[in-house]
């Protein structure tokens, strides 16, 4: 366990040098923080906004001061409407209070001030929902998402780009050739690439990459982490980290949900839960 902080100050550092610190210190797993109605259901709590409270401060009390990483999915919260993203903005204080970084995923994508809208909410330092990074969508564009680079930027925060999900729908948009002749996903991982060339160690532009695509011949290297949802009961394994990334695998967040989740609401076992599956990615990513 550590008392270090890594996500209060988002101004101190730029998140991917925050983030190597804090998967350096705590291991790289992230927790998905996904409150399914059946996990819901599987802590004996009601499927209401009093219900996701519990379930959710539950996961915050065992895990912010022993965990590196979390990643609340917007659209469980936002389902219980004003309450659920109450719940979702005080969930994501206390985790960075307690050390945590928070990448909340709401895959957002829009183009101008919309877009800048999305970013003051997420990014902004003093934003109503400030986090770490935020997943977005470049299918409108990759030139949309700048909005959000400069929000990013200006905040010390980070983005992570849909590039290579593990959905079966994924490649009819994401392995279509571009007029210039790359792979969709590709030319995201370019854009990706350029926006780290000059950071001072891990970058804070990331790539959403799924860790069951089994492999692939996109080039993974883009000097920026690399979110690998689904692990655990997704299908996704820690040995199997090391062919989908290769030599990029170091700079893998590896992102596990039910998995740990099911443990609950034990506090006690959601540690053990957390601290083994933590345990196989520091081996295989090689912490």
């Amino acid at each position: 366990m550590s008392n270090e902080t890594f996500g209060s100050d988002m101004s101190a550092k730029p998140f991917g040098g925050r983030l190597r610190v804090a998967m350096d210190t705590r291991g790289p797993l992230c927790v998905g923080i996904d409150p399914h109605a059946h996990l819901l259901d599987a802590w004996g709590l009601p499927d209401t906004a009093e219900g996701l409270a519990s379930f959710t401060y539950g996961v915050v009390d065992a895990l912010a001061d022993r965990v590196a990483v979390f990643k609340p999915q917007s659209a469980f919260f936002e389902r219980f409407g004003s309450a659920g993203i109450a719940v979702l903005e005080q969930a994501t204080i206390r985790l960075r209070e307690a050390g945590a970084l928070v990448i909340i995923d709401a895959k957002r994508g829009d183009i101008g001030t919309t877009m800048a809208g999305y970013a003051s909410a997420y990014l902004a330092e003093k934003g109503p929902l400030a986090c770490d990074a935020l997943t977005v969508s470049p299918y409108l564009g990759f030139g949309s998402l700048q909005p959000a680079i400069d929000e990013a930027r200006e905040a010390g925060a980070g983005l992570f780009v849909l590039a290579l999900t593990s959905n079966p729908e994924g490649p009819q948009f994401q392995s279509a050739r571009t007029a210039d002749g790359p792979t969709v996903a590709g030319a995201v991982l370019d854009g990706l690439r350029a926006l780290n060339a000059d950071a001072d160690g891990l970058g804070s532009f990331g790539a959403v990459v799924g860790a069951t695509i089994s492999s692939t011949d996109e080039n993974l290297d883009i000097n920026g982490p690399l979110l690998a949802p689904g692990l655990g009961a997704q299908g996704g394994t820690a040995e199997g980290l090391t062919e989908v990334f290769g030599s990029a695998v170091r700079n893998v967040v590896p992102s596990s949900s039910r998995e740990i989740l099911g443990a609950g609401p034990d506090a006690t076992a959601l540690q053990d839960a957390a601290a083994r599956t933590n345990d196989a990615y520091r081996t295989v990513l090689g912490y």
